[in-house]
């Protein structure tokens, strides 16, 4: 039987460190591969000092692993990170390490309300209600932040027409970018955008705890965070480790995408967080040509399950080609004018009215 990365990482975790840790714990295992019975990975010391003291503990690492069943051979790299860089561009942070211990849910330095913006499935537009809906907020006069928390699929950078990384000045607090009058962060502006992000569940836990905690986000009326899609190891950090003021689902009016969104509702509700409204997004189609009103995808599906709910359906917004391409290229159709963007400032007037932002 194959070797596995568990067991791998159950084994190194027998190599007791000065101090009684181990490699697992201290969390200085990195890029572990393994092909055919060739295993390699990467011992990752905190700095040059502690990594000049460490080669024999990267024999034995490496000793112990070769005489696991299923090992045929095995490479071990023993590297550390450098001095924090003196230039404020690129910070020093770890990005997706495990998360830090806490004792229950805490609030966010300088922030008034925090809103989780969810839906049950991937592709009803929770990302563009999102950032629309941050900078319509911000052009009605509040002080908006935007966390882009679809670790795995970050799109906000695009959507904001944002690009540059974040500055670290003492290589751990962030200074996060401004765009449209927002104050935003992303897990995209962090790592390499052509790449894919394979992180196991704690890893996400621990990026999401750093984008809200050591993020300078400033004095804020309202941040909002887009989850990303589903009922995953990201939402359950954020309401289980957060002060939120509450979540808003999105959804299309079809059945299919009411079935998963009922099921982000429940996620919501067993973990206390308190559902405030839901959106209807790609309510209507209107036909630039001839003016025809199509429902696309159905219509009224949201408002039925809103009423339900006994929640406020909080806004239908329509399916337009314009705002797609607003966001493709970087500036959200909520920062313009015409009839979109006096149905983003609706919906954001809905939000300021209701005391959600």
């Amino acid at each position: 039987m194959a070797i596995t990365r568990d067991e791998i990482l159950s084994e190194l975790a027998r190599l007791t460190l000065p101090g009684g840790e181990n490699l697992v714990s201290r969390d200085m295992i990195r890029a572990l591969t393994i092909e055919s019975g060739a295993v390699r990975f990467v011992i990752e010391a905190a700095d040059p000092a502690e990594a000049a003291k460490m080669d024999a503990i990267r024999v034995a690492a490496e000793e112990l692993v070769r005489g696991m069943d299923g090992v045929d051979s095995v490479s071990v790299v023993l590297t550390a990170h450098g001095p924090a860089p003196k230039a404020p561009e690129a910070p020093s942070l770890k990005v997706g390490r495990h998360p830090t211990p806490q004792a229950g849910p805490a609030p966010v330095a300088g922030v008034d309300r925090i809103l989780a913006i969810g839906s049950g499935k991937g592709g009803v537009g929770k990302s563009t209600v999102s950032s629309n809906l941050a900078v319509a907020l911000a052009r009605e006069g509040r002080r908006v932040g935007l966390l882009d928390a679809d670790i795995y699929g970050p799109s906000q950078p695009r959507m904001m027409g944002v690009s540059k990384r974040p500055a670290s000045p003492d290589g751990k607090t962030i200074i996060p970018l401004q765009a449209h009058g927002v104050t935003m962060m992303s897990i995209g502006l962090m790592v390499d955008p052509d790449k894919a992000v394979v992180w196991r569940g704690p890893m996400l836990m621990g990026a999401l705890q750093q984008m809200l905690g050591q993020v300078e986000w400033g004095e804020l009326d309202v941040l909002i965070v887009d989850l990303p899609p589903g009922t995953g190891d990201v939402q359950l950090t954020l309401c289980q480790k957060t002060n939120l003021t509450g979540a808003v689902v999105v959804s299309t009016p079809q059945d299919v995408a009411l079935i998963d969104a009922r099921k982000a509702i429940d996620m919501f509700n067993t973990l206390k967080t308190p559902v405030l409204g839901l959106i209807e997004n790609m309510s209507t189609f209107h036909c630039p040509n001839c003016g025809h009103e199509s429902h696309i995808f159905g219509h009224g599906g949201v408002a039925a399950e809103a009423d339900k709910m006994g929640v406020p359906l909080l806004g239908a917004l329509p399916i337009d080609l314009d705002t797609r391409l607003a966001g493709d290229a970087g500036t959200p159709i909520a920062a313009g004018d015409g009839p979109m963007a006096d149905a983003y400032r609706q919906l954001a007037r809905r939000f300021i009215d209701g005391g959600m932002a």
